[in-house]
C-alpha cells in the first residue's frame, strides 16, 4: 500500500505550512512546523532557494494531496471530474475534495484529524441517510444526513462528543450539527469562500493543463 507511514509532521515542514494532520498538537507549542520551519532532512536549511514556476505548482498540488490524504491517481481522477464541471476548475476540485465522507466527518467534529476520520469511516462507524458507508472517498450530496451508527455510540471515541464537557467545534457554514448530537446534515455543497484551505488552486490547474 502506498500510504505515507512516516511522521506526518515532516509533511507540514516540507510544505512550509500547517496541514493540521495531528489534531490538537497542531495548535500547541509542540507543533514541529512552528518550532522547525525548515524542510526536513540533513540539508533542510541549506535548500532554501527560490522555486521555479513548476516547483510552485508542484508544491501546491502536493499540499492539497497531503492535506486531504489522497494519492496521485485518485487526485488526477478528481481533477478530471472537476474539469468536466461548469465553473472554475480549481474551485470545483476543492469542492469535490471537501465532499469526501472522511473530510465531512472531520469537518463536523467527529474526528480530530482527517486521518482519524478515514479510519472511523473504514470501520463502518457512520451512516449516510440511514445506511452504513465504509468508503472514505464516498462523495456526499446536499441534504445528506451523516450520523454515528447506533452500534458505535457506546464507544469512548463518540461518548466524549456528548454531554456538557463535549468539545466545541467550529462547523463550516455549508453543514449543520448540534453540539450534543451525533448527527450532522450537509446543507449545500461548499463554495470557495467557505473552504478554509490555504492554497492557490489556480497553480494546480496550470500544472495539469501543460
Amino acid at each position: 500500500m502506498a500510504r505515507y507511514t512516516d511522521s506526518v509532521c515532516r509533511m507540514c515542514r516540507r510544505e512550509g505550512t500547517k496541514l493540521f494532520l495531528k489534531g490538537e498538537k497542531c495548535f500547541s507549542s509542540k507543533c514541529a512546523q512552528q518550532n522547525r520551519p525548515t524542510p526536513p532532512g540533513q540539508h533542510g536549511q541549506a535548500r532554501q532557494r527560490k522555486a521555479s514556476e513548476y516547483g510552485l505548482q508542484l508544491r501546491e498540488k502536493q499540499k492539497v494531496k497531503r492535506m486531504y490524504g489522497v494519492l496521485e491517481r485518485q487526485f488526477r481522477l478528481y481533477f478530471a471530474k472537476a474539469a468536466r464541471k461548469r465553473g472554475n476548475t480549481g474551485e470545483q476540485l476543492l469542492s469535490l475534495l471537501e465532499c469526501r465522507l472522511d473530510n465531512v466527518v472531520y469537518r463536523m467534529g467527529f474526528a480530530m484529524t482527517r486521518r482519524e476520520a478515514r479510519q472511523l469511516v473504514s470501520h463502518a462507524h457512520f451512516t449516510v441517510n440511514g445506511k452504513k458507508v465504509n468508503i472514505p472517498s464516498y462523495l456526499v450530496k446536499a441534504g445528506d444526513v451523516i450520523e454515528v451508527a447506533e452500534s458505535s455510540r457506546s464507544s469512548e471515541v463518540f461518548k466524549r462528543l456528548m454531554g456538557q464537557d463535549a468539545p466545541v467545534f467550529l462547523v463550516p457554514t455549508w453543514m449543520e450539527r448540534d453540539k450534543n448530537s451525533l448527527k450532522g446534515t450537509v446543507v449545500r455543497l461548499p463554495v470557495r469562500e467557505e473552504i478554509d484551505v490555504p492554497v492557490e488552486e489556480h497553480l494546480i490547474v496550470e500544472l495539469y493543463s501543460k
